[in-house]
């Protein structure tokens, strides 16, 4: 027990070291001096504890370029130089391909899988081999509703029904009467719960518009012509933070006055939420679902550990503002919220 003191101690004083770096830099210089200075930091490889060098795998449902997966991975890799892991991170936006992955992790004998459920069905086979081979599965993000069934040991993430619930309650208070509500992933159950969720609150008239994620003209040609089409729609509801900008670009092309509001985080949408080009955005705050799914492992390796009671450990929703997006702009700009 006493060293188990000690390594938490140790733990929480190179937190907040890196915290003491981050605040430190008020100017746009400082800023980017504490950034580095974190990066070395973490970039040393030095543990805050001496259990085992653990390898845990992470495979996500990301395609290439998602700035979103960058940030949950930058926690996962953050939290695995803190417990002393060797983090493996691999992703396909495939259903199939990802299930691939998880089986090659098994085949590699890894100590603990973090995986998303974004199409369960396609991915319950290989979570199955995972937990028959021993290894403890962590599920993340997506998925919260099959998670217990597949045998994992937590939920790390949103709810996304009540995510989707808390933007209905928004839309009412900001007195909008026609959304639409835009997919990007077919077949995601997660962006269909989302949609649901506003639906089941918004008073409004709420319509569902599919398009294709991969293909950023498509969509928002798609945007713009439902604009067009019906200019009684007073908002744009995009289920991730590259569309917004996207959905702001069909906005003033179709001439429209619908509020473009979305899910998730960036440096941009923080930008947009300040000078008024989005209304508001949903946090799930993906830097914390990577980190929390890394250490949880390890408590769980080296202690025996499970949080959430056999209910999901949620990292949101929080709506952010104009009025929280100043707050936020430097986590957003070092890439972790």
């Amino acid at each position: 027990m006493a060293r188990f003191r000690t390594w938490v101690g140790i733990a929480l004083a190179g937190a907040l070291s890196v915290t003491s770096l981050s605040l430190a830099g008020c100017s746009s210089t400082g800023g980017k001096r504490a950034e580095d200075a974190r990066k070395a930091a973490a970039a040393q490889g030095r543990a805050a504890v001496n259990t085992p060098r653990w390898t845990f795998a992470m495979i996500t449902h990301s395609g290439d370029g998602d700035t979103f997966w960058d940030i949950v991975q930058s926690g996962a890799e953050q939290a695995a130089v803190k417990d002393n892991i060797k983090f493996l991170y691999s992703h396909d936006d495939e259903a199939q391909q990802q299930a691939q992955l998880v089986d090659a992790a098994v085949d590699k004998k890894v100590d603990g899988i973090i995986v998303t459920l974004a199409k369960p069905d396609a991915m319950k086979a290989a979570v199955a081999r995972a937990e028959k081979a021993g290894i403890p599965v962590i599920t993340v993000n997506s998925g919260s509703e099959e998670s217990k069934d597949f045998g994992a040991l937590t939920h790390i993430g949103q709810d996304e029904t009540i995510a989707g619930a808390a933007v209905g309650d928004e839309l009412n208070k900001r007195g909008k009467k026609k959304a639409l509500c835009v997919l990007h992933e077919q077949g995601n159950v997660g962006h269909e719960q989302r949609c649901d969720g506003v639906a089941k609150t918004f008073r409004g008239t709420l319509r569902k518009l599919y398009v294709n994620g991969t293909n950023m003209p498509d969509v928002q040609s798609a945007i713009e012509a439902k604009l067009q089409a019906d200019t009684s729609l007073d908002a744009v509801v995009t289920l991730g933070a590259p569309y917004a900008d996207t959905a702001v670009k069909a906005k003033t092309d179709a001439g429209s006055k619908a509020e473009i509001d979305t899910f998730d985080l960036n440096a941009k949408v923080a930008a947009s939420l300040k000078d008024g080009t989005l209304g508001f955005a949903v946090d799930q705050q993906p830097y914390l679902q990577g980190y929390q799914a890394v250490d949880l492992l390890w408590l769980y390796k080296y202690n025996g550990d499970v949080l959430g009671g056999g209910e999901p450990v949620l990292t949101g929703p929080q709506i952010i503002t104009k009025d929280q997006a100043s707050a936020l702009a430097e986590y957003t700009e070092r890439g972790t919220r």
